[in-house]
């Protein structure tokens, strides 16, 4: 297993803190709840460098092996979920059913829930980075990928391939359908599904995987460890690799490590 030691903010660099040191730690109790983050594995438009948002794309081969990978070291390390959350996205269902499979937990009840979908990457979406960049510029590209507050264009609702014409967001209030996201309204939209579903569930003492996207993921995982607006930005998470959160009974970060 790596440590990963980009956690606590300590002057401008970031530590590990472990359960014995964190004044967080409520030791009379010694709570520890486990979250595992896993970022759907690679697809399809991974493979295509294509801007995929909310687009429904499947896995390609080396996502599921990713996935059955992540299954596998979960088993090793004696993970028993009760319970799991994905999004509504194929490449992070299809994840989260060979994980749970791949670690005899195929049976583990899911939900699946809108907010934990991609970031909305607008009329990017479907279009290829690289040509992209050399429309746009490299700089104003970069700015859409990685500002905090500045999202891409829109996406016209009345496009085919708008999530206004999915019938899955058929019971969405319409102004709740984004066009376009930044992060920082990714983090608005996830925020409330933490609050009112994953939080309750780890408070109660489940021990929780949360299958999604590497912006929905970053979102969250700035919530919970406080990374600040800048900071965030420099956060990668990687395909079907499992990210282990231990949890203080504040949902307080304790540790945080890969398998």
């Amino acid at each position: 297993m790596k440590e990963f030691n980009y956690l606590f903010k300590n002057g401008k660099n970031f530590v590990i803190n472990t359960a014995v040191s964190n004044p967080l730690f409520n030791s009379k109790q010694g709570v520890i709840m486990k979250l595992v983050f896993i970022r759907h594995g690679f697809s399809e438009w991974n493979a295509k460098n294509l801007f995929t948002g909310w687009r429904d794309v499947n896995l390609t081969e080396r996502g599921i092996e990713e996935a059955k990978s992540a299954g596998q070291k979960l088993k090793d390390a004696g993970f028993e979920f009760d319970i799991a959350f994905t999004s509504v996205l194929t490449r992070a269902i299809k994840t989260c059913n060979i994980v749970l499979e791949e670690s005899n937990q195929l049976w583990v009840p899911q939900i699946k829930n809108w907010r934990l979908n991609e970031r909305h990457y607008g009329a990017l979406q479907g279009l290829d980075k690289k040509e992209t960049a050399e429309k746009y510029g490299d700089e104003q590209v970069h700015i859409w990928r990685r500002s905090y507050d500045i999202s891409p264009p829109d996406l016209d609702p009345q496009d085919p391939n708008s999530a206004h014409n999915d019938r899955r967001y058929a019971n969405l209030p319409k102004d709740l359908i984004p066009n376009a996201e930044n992060l920082k309204i990714t983090l608005e939209r996830v925020l409330p599904f933490w609050e009112d579903q994953i939080a309750p569930a780890l408070i109660s003492g489940k021990t929780v995987l949360v299958t999604a996207h590497g912006n929905s993921l970053r979102a969250l995982a700035k919530h919970i460890e406080g990374i600040s607006d800048a900071d965030i930005m420099d956060l990668e998470i990687p395909t079907g690799q499992p990210l282990v959160y231990e949890l203080d009974d504040n949902l307080k970060v304790i540790s945080k490590r890969y398998l």
